[in-house]
Parts: structure tokens; sequence; C-alpha cells
């Protein structure tokens, strides 16, 4: 399923933050960030795909910025 929403909320020292779409919270980590940076910015509005992440929740892959 696709996700569209804004990153409102990154740890740079954890490596991982929160994606909102309507009233949904995304969980993410940086490695799952398309271009490699490891690194996004709140407020960013973002694509990406859920998936079920290693503990076995939703979480959001191959997130890229939205154009």
């Amino acid at each position: 399923m696709k996700v569209e929403g804004v990153v409102v909320e990154f740890d740079d020292h954890r490596g991982d933050g929160w994606i909102e779409q309507d009233g949904h919270r995304w969980y993410f980590h940086c490695v799952a960030i398309a271009d490699g940076s490891r690194h996004v910015d709140n407020g960013l509005e973002v694509t990406g795909i859920r998936v079920v992440g290693h503990r076995g929740a939703d979480e959001v892959s191959d997130i890229r910025p939205r154009r």
C-alpha cells in the first residue's frame, strides 16, 4: 500500500521517525530512505510503501520526497 504523508518526527541519533497520513502515524527507520542519505527533515512531504517490519508491525519503506 502506498503511503503519502508528512514527516512529523525524526531523530538523527536513533535514526528513526514517524510519518503522518490522515491521522495515522507510520514508523520508519533511516535505512528506508530511498536516496541512502539516512536523514530526512521534519515537515517534508514524502511517499513510501507500507511493509511489515522486522518486529511484525507496519512501517514505511522506500521513502522519497513527494513531487
